[in-house]
């Protein structure tokens, strides 16, 4: 997947939020005459943006160690520090579609609870690979909702894009089945598969994701699907239960933050990251189709520490 040459831009715009939660109150401490409390100031700063207790600990105890050395002690090389080390806090795996070994079709199932914005997601997935050049098919897998499945119909119309549908109150897992026979035959190169939004809570709803789940990884054998959350940015490290839940149902392989541009909370993907070991594969900063970017921890990083000089 290529990255534009404007990503960092959308990165720093998409994330201006966090952005001045973080680099405006750092500056500030900063630009104070250093002080025995500097370091828990700094840590009290980084806890706003929702990273989570152990990343903030963990930060703070190698920034003092790194300020050991001789002549680190000075604004530009900390702050270069803390954005290397956030930066090495994402897993450095390879996301199943830039795998050259990868047969076809690819299948994504989207998973998440309501209101976290999936079915949009879902959309903005969809016009991302088909403005890489690839053919792409969307599944409207949640049944529960006849609005979710028109509105899955319209991106499509809008998009130019295939959805297959049944009736309100289908089975999704029959709804799944249909999208990746319909892939095969057709030679698509990406099926993406939207899903109900259920309560990690809900024993029953998550069973039936598990099926889903069961029955797309048999009908694509060997072939490898990329599993993704969709979290709605906003609500903070109420995201982690909705992880951990999903995952005790579904091999998760990465996350989807949703309303980025929302929050000054966006830490929160720092903390889940390194909480479970999961990539984020993508954040949304925006509406448009074209608000869903591909993420980079490095963009991500400088995105929302660095300053503009």
């Amino acid at each position: 997947m290529r990255f534009e040459m404007n990503l960092f831009q959308k990165f720093t715009d998409g994330l201006k939020k966090t952005r001045a939660n973080l680099t405006e109150k750092i500056d500030s401490l900063f630009k104070k005459d250093r002080s025995s409390n500097f370091h828990q100031e700094l840590e009290t700063i980084l806890l706003t943006s929702d990273m989570g207790p152990k990343v903030v600990s963990s930060l703070i105890t190698d920034l003092k160690e790194w300020e050991k050395s001789p002549g680190t002690d000075q604004f530009p090389d900390a702050r270069s520090f803390m954005i290397d080390r956030i930066e090495k806090l994402f897993p450095d795996t390879t996301p199943i579609w830039e795998n050259p070994e990868r047969s076809s079709p690819l299948v994504i199932l989207v998973v998440g609870v309501n209101g976290a914005g999936k079915t949009t997601t879902v959309a903005k997935l969809a016009a991302l690979f088909k403005s890489e050049g690839k053919s792409v098919i969307l599944g409207a897998g949640d049944t529960f909702r006849a609005a979710a499945i028109k509105q899955l119909e319209l991106w499509g119309e809008k998009l130019s894009i295939p959805v297959v549908h049944q009736k309100e109150g289908a089975d999704p897992a029959s709804v799944a089945f249909d999208t990746v026979k319909a892939a095969i035959s057709r030679k698509i190169d990406v099926a993406i598969i939207d899903t109900a939004g259920r309560l990690q809570t809900k024993n029953n709803l998550m069973s039936e994701l598990s099926k889903i789940h069961r029955l797309v990884i048999r009908e694509v054998g060997n072939n490898p699907i990329e599993t993704l959350i969709v979290l709605d940015a906003t609500i903070g490290q109420n995201a982690v239960s909705q992880v951990k839940h999903f995952g005790e149902s579904v091999p998760l392989t990465g996350m989807i933050l949703s309303k980025m541009d929302g929050t000054s909370k966006g830490g929160i993907a720092v903390g889940l990251a390194k909480e479970f070991s999961l990539p984020v594969r993508f954040i949304g900063v925006g509406e448009q189709s074209s608000d869903l970017l591909p993420f980079d921890p490095s963009l991500f990083a400088r995105s929302i520490l660095q300053t503009d000089s």
